[in-house]
């Protein structure tokens, strides 16, 4: 943790300023081991291997616990990089461009291994402040320490230890994993300044009718609780098969004019063709990303548009992403 991250931080239960307190172990100005306290209420929070930990004392729902465990266990494995993300994270985030970032104050809605702190960082953030409740913090802390502005807290979505102070705030594919998507959107919109801006990615319920009716039941009442090591390797069959056709179909179709012609009829083509850019061990972590969690909602259009309207944003933007789900933008009230 580095020192100047004391500026943006409150306490998630009272929002009074927080303060370092018995300080054990320092690395120049990196606080790796130690404890912050809050000025009004006087609440503890732990400081180890250099990640503020603002989880004890807090309420977390049994399914959001759950969730944040395979999570955590999925980033510490899949932890590998890939000069692709930042192409996807724009397509997470249109309109915005790297361009956007710059100068700006930032805050991320879950931040799972790093990937989008270190691009946001690297675009030219003043500060990127990144916040997941589960153990992948340690991996994001780990990828991102050398970046002077990028900073990682363990906290919860819907207690955020921070200021309202930030220009900026985005949610990739975090939301509908929470119990109530809608609670964590209001949360993070709360913590941006009067006329900043926020973005928020979420599975669609149009065109996922499948998957609500038959992968849905599975995830469930089997894949999530398996054992994430013996859903590692169950999940390679499937993995495979999603592959092999976004490799020897859908990308290839989509290459020419004539192609894309005959794609487009096919099912699911948005998609597939997307992902068909990446290697086999991406294609991995999406599959078992969509078998390994607890809880996961399908959102409409229609209620999508209703959260922008539900904190006052103006400029909203909503659309489509692949055709199978929703990305929106849009400047919170001044």
């Amino acid at each position: 943790m580095k020192q100047r991250l004391l500026d943006y931080l409150a306490c998630p239960l009272c929002e009074g300023h927080i303060k370092t307190a018995a300080l054990s172990r320092c690395e120049g100005d990196e606080i790796m081991e130690g404890g912050l306290a809050c000025a009004a209420c006087d609440r503890r929070f732990p400081v180890s291997r250099g990640i503020p930990r603002f989880v004890e004392g807090v309420h977390i729902e049994p399914d959001k616990a759950a969730t944040a465990e395979k999570f955590g266990w999925e980033w510490q494995h899949f932890n590998h990089e890939d000069s692709l993300y930042s192409e996807q994270l724009l397509g997470w985030l249109a309109p915005v461009t790297p361009e956007f970032f710059r100068g700006k104050i930032v805050l991320e809605g879950g931040c799972g291994k790093g990937r989008h702190t270190q691009q946001a960082a690297g675009w030219g953030a003043r500060e990127i402040i990144s916040v997941d409740l589960s153990d992948a913090v340690e991996v994001a802390f780990a990828a991102t320490r050398h970046l002077e502005n990028a900073h990682v807290i363990q906290a919860d979505m819907y207690h955020l230890p921070v200021r309202r102070v930030f220009d900026y705030a985005f949610s990739v594919g975090v939301l509908h994993h929470l119990p109530d998507p809608l609670g964590g959107f209001v949360s993070l919109a709360a913590k941006v300044k009067p006329g900043g801006h926020i973005s928020a990615w979420v599975y669609g319920a149009e065109n996922n009718d499948w998957i609500v009716r038959f992968v849905n039941p599975l995830r469930t009442k089997i894949t999530s609780r398996i054992d994430p090591r013996a859903l590692l390797q169950l999940s390679k069959a499937p993995a495979a098969l999603v592959f092999a056709a976004s490799q020897l179909i859908y990308g290839p179709l989509n290459k020419s004019e004539k192609g894309k012609q005959l794609a487009r009829h096919l099912f699911y083509n948005d998609y597939l063709n997307a992902i068909s850019i990446f290697d086999w061990r991406e294609h991995h972590a999406i599959v078992f990303d969509h078998l390994v969690a607890p809880t996961a909602f399908y959102i409409s259009r229609d209620e999508f548009e209703e959260w922008w309207r539900g904190i006052g944003a103006t400029e909203v933007t909503v659309g489509w992403h692949n055709k199978n789900s929703w990305r929106g933008f849009g400047k919170v009230k001044d």
